[in-house]
């Protein structure tokens, strides 16, 4: 059998980058052939301080701890056949890890679903900024054997730095994302789902959905899932925080869910993973023409595109006032993730391109 070293920050199930670009794609592989190991960064202990506020000593105690794990790491690659580098090895600007994984018998598969080039740091670690380098994602891109990338957006930057690039979506796992039972009464539903990081292109959305609520009043409700501290009077919303295990249910609450994104070189780089968790499950979704967003919907058919405020007001009510709408709508987006972004619909390519690097 062969065998992949999945190199990744996190622990299995914990990030939706990794859950929705590969860990869903081990039991295959490892059905084909192949052992899929994990390496996790940060371990389950360290995941909250290290991304707390403050608590710098513990963070750099933390960063000790993960580089040794590394380091273990380079020790063990002759055992490999593959290893499969998600966005970045170690969290400093270092490409030293990346070094030694090229240098080895194994090949490299370097894999990205955000414009990681660009420099951000989070809130919470701007004191820690120095460190890292997005300059590194060029570098890591040129070393590698074959890469991933996760819309055109993406593939086109790494076709500078390397020729041998596949356009990999973010997928679905649509056995496991199933429609939930339709609600015949209460409030319609307007749901987004993101995280403490992506809460301002909520923001986005915000004053077409003061509007919404003021012709529509408790006809509606809006639900944020991702931000457990996210407050808004005028609307109604006391956030939720993201959870693994409520996940599912919490999104199969939602009638309506929507996208919004500003028009800049990061929200470019976005892979639409919360627009196709929607339609996986049926839920009639809204998004922001920007990027990998305007090759999933077909406006009108399997979803609606709305840049500007009255194009967001106008759509939503449309979906609010006509149930008939959001069940063909929401119908024809599932359609397109399990023809196109759906875990079956990929699964296969994944084996291919494995099995061509290792001819």
């Amino acid at each position: 059998m062969r065998k992949i070293l999945f190199i990744a920050a996190h622990r299995k199930d914990r990030a939706p980058n990794q859950r929705f670009r590969f860990e869903q794609y081990f039991s295959f592989l490892e059905a084909n052939g192949f052992q899929c190991d994990l390496s996790p960064l940060i371990s389950a202990a360290d995941d909250r301080i290290f991304y707390s506020k403050g608590n710098y000593a513990r963070k750099i105690l933390i960063g000790i701890r993960a580089w040794w794990r590394r380091y273990r790491d380079t020790k063990r690659l002759h055992a490999y056949d593959i290893v499969f580098v998600a966005r970045e090895a170690f969290m400093t600007g270092s490409t030293f890890f990346e070094k030694k994984f090229r240098s080895s018998r194994a090949r490299m598969v370097y894999d990205f679903d955000d414009a990681i080039w660009i420099d951000v740091v989070s809130a919470n670690n701007k004191a820690l900024g120095w460190l890292k380098d997005a300059g590194k994602t060029a570098r890591i891109i040129a070393m590698a054997d074959l890469v991933f990338a996760g819309n055109a957006y993406l593939a086109g930057y790494a076709k500078k730095f390397n020729s041998n690039v596949a356009v990999i979506p973010t997928t679905i796992d649509t056995e496991h994302y199933r429609p939930g039972p339709r609600r015949e009464n209460g409030p319609v539903v307007i749901g987004w789902s993101g995280s403490v990081s992506t809460i301002e292109h909520f923001e986005h959305a915000v004053p077409a959905l003061q509007k919404i609520k003021e012709r529509y009043g408790s006809r509606i409700s809006i639900k944020v899932i991702g931000d457990g501290q996210y407050k808004s009077e005028a609307l109604g919303i006391l956030g939720r925080p993201w959870n693994f295990s409520s996940e599912l249910h919490d999104l199969q609450e939602i009638d309506i869910g929507i996208m919004p994104l500003p028009d800049d070189e990061w929200a470019r780089g976005k892979c639409g993973l919360k627009g196709l968790q929607y339609m996986a499950l049926e839920i009639p979704t809204i998004m922001s023409p920007v990027g990998v967003n305007s090759e999933i919907i077909q406006d009108g058919i399997n979803g609606f595109l709305a840049d500007s405020e009255e194009a967001w007001i106008e759509k939503l009510a449309r979906l609010i006032e006509q149930p008939s709408l959001r069940q063909r709508i929401g119908a024809a987006g599932r359609e397109t993730v399990v023809q196109h972004y759906s875990v079956i619909s990929q699964q296969s390519r994944y084996l291919q391109y494995f099995n061509a690097l290792l001819r």
